[in-house]
């Protein structure tokens, strides 16, 4: 039985608001940064696909089969949509390098981007198309993030919950933007959040206790996004109150502890999409500061030879993540351990990182036995700090103060991170990080073709002709 209402559903509010975006012209801030995640989610596709999870998604994409609809972003071979974009969503999430949202803590671009990038192929969308179904899906997924965080707790009831915020609001926003691509009307759009809803997923507990799934969270999200609008196009429909419902979303996700009002306020007149955070280093979010912190002391004239102990303060919600328990975080084993690891985000800001000041080589496991590494590791700590608690989570800020063999004391403070509104990447900084994403893959030639190509985005380029461009490497064979 359907629900009476009196008002539009928030489903239909979500459709409406997609439906008029894409009828309307993006306000260039939003398409100037839609663009900048694209390029940044191939960067990064194109970089994990070094990883051995990037490789068993890849094989479990190329035995299905299937009519060729979209690509595998370093592949030239095409692929079913919903395939592609389960592809494309593992790749762009595998190195912990996505894009944030704060204060949700949510990465929206590895599921939308993916999900929009395919489904455009397949319908042979333009340029326009896919900034405003990127744009109008980011901003879905962040307000539904939104709904869940608990303001007062300064937490997000998902994650309370154990449930990946990311992947589960993620596929919402990406079937948004997939039904928008694929054509669907207003209550198409409706249909296929109704149907996306029933196949939002993802459990944190890898993130505590271990293993690779959580790799995996945005290629689903993706996948289930394309798969919900092309079921819709073929007669599938969902229910009105799909979110708000007594069995609905929030009811099976949050007990029904939301805020509605974080949906529908703004929405249309007020983007949060130009305010989520592009990330410089990739690891955990919550390091980043310790990273900037470390360097701030490498600048002041600290030798990290001389360095007795290093006292890491940041807010109390983030110790667990980064320094507990703190004998593991002392001695990260694998590279995902070190991107988890508050000691090693000091050691890379102490001794210098490559990029933009920390890239994926700094993270290598050959790197995690050093002497010097081991050494300053072991003579860190990671407390709270009520400066950085206060501020958090808006910003994850860190103070590191670290005591030399000769008595003296030093303080670094980094209480904003950098690629947010009030530290922002600059657009040579976010090339920066593409090209050494993409280095020793494309060469020069191409990844300047697929960085003017994005730009055109909107201005004549088309998707398939960027994707196309994606594949051109340096040696033949995949990437």
């Amino acid at each position: 039985m359907t629900e009476q209402t009196t008002e539009p559903t928030l489903s239909r509010r979500l459709a409406c608001f997609a439906d008029t975006v894409r009828r309307t012209t993006l306000p260039e801030e939003v398409a100037s940064s839609v663009r900048d995640r694209i390029l940044d989610v191939l960067g990064l596709c194109v970089a994990a696909r070094r990883l051995d999870t990037s490789a068993a998604a890849l094989a479990y994409v190329r035995e299905q089969g299937g009519a060729g609809q979209a690509h595998v972003i370093g592949d030239a071979t095409l692929v079913p949509a919903a395939l592609a974009a389960l592809a494309n969503g593992v790749l762009a999430h595998s190195l912990d390098y996505d894009d944030t949202h704060l204060p949700s803590v949510l990465h929206p671009s590895a599921s939308v981007v993916p999900a929009a990038l395919a489904a455009a192929e397949a319908a042979g969308a333009d340029g326009d198309a896919v900034l405003a179904a990127v744009a109008a899906g980011l901003e879905v997924c962040v307000r539904l993030g939104m709904a869940g965080y608990d303001r007062d707790a300064k937490n997000s009831t998902y994650f309370e919950h154990g449930q990946h915020a990311t992947s589960i609001c993620g596929a919402i926003g990406g079937a948004v933007a997939a039904a928008m691509l694929l054509g669907l009307d207003e209550d198409g759009i409706a249909n296929t959040i109704g149907v996306s809803a029933s196949m939002a997923a993802g459990v944190i507990e890898a993130n505590r206790t271990g293993g690779t799934v959580k790799r995996l969270h945005c290629g689903w999200a993706a996948h289930a996004a394309v798969s919900a609008a092309q079921l819709v196009r073929h007669g599938f429909t969902g229910p009105p109150t799909v979110l708000e419902g007594r069995f609905g979303f929030f009811e099976a996700f949050l007990r029904g502890e939301f805020d509605p009002a974080e949906i529908t306020d703004g929405l249309g007149e007020r983007w949060t999409v130009p305010g989520i955070f592009f990330k410089p280093y990739p690891a955990n979010h919550f390091t980043h500061t310790i990273v900037d912190a470390g360097r701030a002391l490498r600048e002041q004239g600290v030798d990290p030879a001389e360095i007795e102990s290093l006292t890491i303060g940041v807010p109390a919600a983030v110790v667990r993540t980064v320094g507990e328990p703190i004998a593991r975080k002392r001695t990260p084993a694998t590279t995902y351990e070190a991107q988890f690891s508050g000691p090693y985000a000091a050691v890379v800001g102490l001794l210098g990182g490559a990029g933009l000041g920390a890239s994926y080589a700094d993270y290598a496991e050959a790197l995690l036995g050093e002497p010097a590494r081991v050494r300053l590791m072991a003579c860190t700590d990671v407390v709270a700090d009520d400066e950085c608690s206060a501020i958090f989570p808006y910003q994850f800020p860190a103070v590191l103060l670290a005591r030399t063999r000769d008595g003296r004391e030093w303080t670094a403070k980094v209480l904003v991170n950098r690629g947010g509104p009030d530290h922002p990447l600059t657009i040579d900084e976010l090339r920066a990080k593409f090209r050494d994403n993409v280095a020793g893959v494309l060469t020069d030639d191409a990844a300047g073709a697929v960085e003017k190509c994005v730009a055109g985005l909107g201005n004549g380029t088309r998707p398939d002709e960027l994707l196309a461009l994606a594949h051109e490497q340096k040696e033949q064979g995949d990437v």
